[in-house]
């Protein structure tokens, strides 16, 4: 997923026309919706449902990402529970901010410097 992206999206002509340059925005936010925020367990693929929330650049800002991003950490979360599930999905790198937010003592050193 991300080789085609890197291929196709990696870089924006300059002198891009409007359009164009909608396209690659529309396109970049599917890629963080689908491999940061709403992730799955496939890794190489996003989900169409994810595709109504790009088409007006327009009304993103009209949308709580926020609350939909925890709501889908706790979805995914509530779903490991089952003993035959494996693997983990979901927002991770939002499960493991607010464990460093929430329990500072739990950050050495080494973690500070991976952070940042």
């Amino acid at each position: 997923m991300k080789n085609w992206f890197q291929e196709t999206f990696g870089e924006l002509s300059e002198g891009a026309d409007e359009p164009t340059i909608r396209r690659y925005a529309r396109t970049y936010i599917m890629m963080l919706l689908g491999t940061q925020l709403f992730t799955d367990k496939s890794d190489n693929r996003i989900h169409i449902r994810w595709l109504p929330y790009v088409a007006r650049l327009e009304d993103m800002d009209g949308y709580s990402w926020e609350s939909a991003a925890l709501s889908w950490l706790y979805r995914c979360m509530c779903r490991v529970v089952n003993r035959h599930v494996v693997k983990l999905a979901g927002p991770l790198q939002l499960l493991q901010s607010w464990i460093f937010w929430r329990f500072p003592e739990f950050i050495s050193t080494g973690d500070l410097l991976a952070i940042f």
